[in-house]
This record gives structure tokens, sequence and C-alpha cells, in this order.
């Protein structure tokens, strides 16, 4: 396994592998890998010959006020576990390479983008658009893999790539839990003792409102308030509930009975913001 630290040195190594014929595989993080980070690497495993997995804290995504001074950083501890798995490179750029001084191209989804998270976290999702666009352009990956908690980012993903007409192949990752149901993510570890006992109340009320929704109940507006009420009485500060078609994240018409939808989910637990959402596979 080797690990690249700069754009050229990446270009250089992924130019090697299209001169061998090798499919590349890009899995995209921020570091601190836990075993959801890791599910990504195995899964994409048997779609491609050589696999980059990129570690880096993306600036760019992190409004101000935000956690990206203290965002876990533990790169010696990534590269033990990676070495472990069929990785063929760690690309492991520094901020200065990777966004210049003259850097200045965003972008940017404003209707996917402006809306859930994005509401919260203003310029977020135009942060993570183009640093993928930017990993998968150095890279040039034929597949590259998203996990599915980070829902409306994998969105917005899929409809960067689809309308550049990118040439990567984005693969979806179910979400990974705890056996007690909470959403595995770097920022868990923010949590107190008593606060991790509590996070996972986040996932059973947004499971409770998906088995209303499939007994077929409707009035989007009253079952989010509903579950609004439920996770402040589980000691959060949420900041929204919504149902939305899984598609696009529009909003359903009351008296949709038919499509596929997800119901997505921030809230804080002390100053620590958890995110989530599950899948109502079929409505009505």
């Amino acid at each position: 396994m080797q690990q690249i630290t700069t754009i050229t040195g990446m270009v250089a190594l992924r130019e090697q592998w299209r001169a061998q014929g090798c499919r590349v595989g890009l899995v995209p993080t921020m570091g601190n890998l836990h075993a959801g980070h890791l599910r990504l690497v195995e899964d994409l495993q048997r779609h491609c010959d050589r696999m980059v997995v990129s570690i880096f804290v993306n600036p760019l995504q992190f409004s101000p006020g935000e956690d990206f001074a203290r965002y876990p950083r533990t790169l010696a501890q990534d590269l033990e576990q990676l070495a472990r798995h069929q990785v063929a490179a760690v690309f492991t750029p520094n901020a200065s390479d990777f966004y210049p001084p003259e850097f200045q191209t965003q972008v940017s989804l404003p209707a996917l983008s402006d809306t859930l998270c994005g509401t919260f976290r203003p310029g977020h999702f135009t942060g993570v658009a183009t640093v993928v666009l930017k990993f998968l352009n150095v890279v040039q990956p034929q597949v590259a893999i998203f996990g599915s908690k980070d829902y409306q980012q994998l969105i917005v993903i899929e409809r960067m790539v689809s309308d550049l007409a990118v040439p990567t192949r984005v693969l979806r990752a179910a979400t990974v839990r705890e056996t007690d149901g909470l959403a595995m993510s770097s920022r868990n570890q923010y949590l107190s003792v008593e606060q991790r006992r509590q996070a996972p109340a986040l996932y059973r009320v947004l499971s409770a409102l998906r088995q209303r929704i499939e007994a077929g109940e409707r009035g989007w507006a009253a079952l989010e308030k509903q579950a609004l009420a439920e996770l402040e009485s589980a000691g959060f500060r949420p900041q929204y509930v919504s149902v939305r078609r899984a598609l696009d994240l529009s909003h359903p018409d009351d008296n949709e009975i038919n499509g596929e939808l997800v119901i997505l989910a921030a809230a804080y637990l002390g100053e620590t913001r958890l995110i989530d959402n599950v899948n109502v596979r079929q409505v009505g």
C-alpha cells in the first residue's frame, strides 16, 4: 500500500495503472476511520483492480464556528487499518496543494443544497461537491462509493456526476449501524457516556415514523411535528425531520400512495450534531 501526498504523485500513479489496463476505484473519506468506512472499502473491492482511499479533512465544507479545527485526525491509525485491506494507495493531500492560493472554482447545486442540512450549514454542499469533483478529476476512477448515512450528500454527488457527465460510476452503500441502531459516525466520539446512551433514539424515532407511513398514515407535516416532539422528549434539540421523495428530495404530496420516500433528520445531542435517515420502501 502506497501513501501519496501530492496531486502530481497521484496523477502519475493513476496513469501507470491506466497503462496496465486496471480498473480504479475510489473511497473518499475525511479519515478517523471506523467500521462504516471499512465496509465501503470491502464493498468496493469486487468492482475494481486498484483501490484508492482518500483522507482529507475538507475545509470548504465546514461553516464558520463548526468543528473543522477539532475534527478527529488519526492518520497513523487509519493507515494501519487500511493496510489490512486490499487498498493500493492512500491519497492524503495537504490543503495548500489541493487548494492553492489562486483556487476559486466552486461547484453549486442550489436546488438540492439549499434545503434540509443546507439550511443550517450554508455552503456545506458546495464544499462537498467541489472537493468530490476535484478528487474524481485527480484520481479518475471508474467507480467510487459513498455511504447512505449522508443521504443528501449522496444525492448531491449523484446529480453532479450526472449533470457534468463525469465518467465515474457512483455506488451507494447502506448505512452501517452500531448494535443499538446508532448510525456510525466519526462525530459519535464527541458524545458523553450519557449522550451515547440517548443517541439511538434518533434512529428509533425515524423507524417508528416509517412504520406509521407504511401502515398508511398521511399528512406529512403532522407526522414530522410528532417526530420532532418525540426527539425533544428524548433529549435532542432537533433541527428538522422531513419526509421527502427519495429520488430528488422534493416534497411529496399528502395524497401520494406510491413511490419511494426517505425520512431525514438532523438533531443536536448536547453540542454534537447527528444526522440519520431511513427509506420507506413501499408506500400505500
